[in-house]
């Protein structure tokens, strides 16, 4: 499936950005023009049932050939945030961008009721006063993005997570130069499997009092914890 995609800036340099579950392209709506700002042209994918990309079966395997029909191999950068850090780990062999960012990725589903896919499919219902207490960090325009992109999704591709639960997605190791970046605390990723990474050749980064999604919940930390790496 061709992608419906975003592209910010015409640097010389070529960033990809793979967003989560229940979100799209205009998660990264800081993210892409600051990127832009330091000489990359950045494309960002709306992920199969999200977006204004199209629909049809859901598993992490056809999210990820997606990807790859969509967007060049060879970038400079590819960041994936949570389940797009699912898509890009399953990807990332055939896209073969220079540097890999895998945020607060989601590579081990417990098996608890909350990460079921119909508690997924119940939020889509989700009012303005639940997002926002939900992440009080977030700027309004944030919550304001994330009703519309709620909207915009294809619940039933939450069941595609259904065969996820309890699975150790953890990476052999890195297939490119990648850095782990994490929330603080991350409920997909803990110590125990922080370290494993580690030792496997990763660079792990905890981005301090934030939340799951990095890039919303303290733009300025985020971007930070990319130094060296974009």
């Amino acid at each position: 499936m061709q992608l419906h995609t975003r592209t910010w800036g015409e640097g010389d340099r070529l960033a990809l950005l793979i967003h989560g579950i229940m979100a799209d392209h205009r998660t990264w709506r800081r993210v892409g023009p600051a990127l832009a700002a330091r000489g990359y042209r950045v494309i960002a994918v709306d992920l199969r049932g999200h977006g204004a990309s199209g629909r049809g079966a859901y598993t992490a395997e056809i999210l990820a050939d997606d990807v790859v029909e969509t967007l060049p191999a060879g970038a400079d950068l590819a960041i994936g945030h949570s389940l797009g850090g699912l898509t890009l780990s399953l990807a990332v062999d055939r896209l073969r961008p220079r540097r890999a960012v895998f945020s607060d990725p989601a590579w081990h589903l417990a098996t608890a009721e909350g990460f079921s896919p119909a508690v997924f499919a119940e939020f889509k219902g989700a009012t303005r006063e639940r997002i926002a207490a939900m992440n009080p960090r977030w700027e309004a325009a944030d919550v304001d993005i994330e009703l519309e992109t709620l909207g915009a999704w294809d619940e039933a591709s939450a069941s595609g997570l259904a065969a996820l639960s309890g699975v150790d997605l953890l990476p052999a190791g890195p297939v490119v130069p990648s850095l782990v970046q994490l929330a603080d605390p991350s409920f997909l990723i803990d110590t125990a499997k922080a370290a494993v990474l580690a030792e496997r050749g990763f660079e792990v980064r905890t981005v301090k009092g934030a939340g799951h999604t990095i890039h919303r919940d303290d733009f300025d930390a985020f971007m930070t914890s990319l130094e060296g790496w974009i």
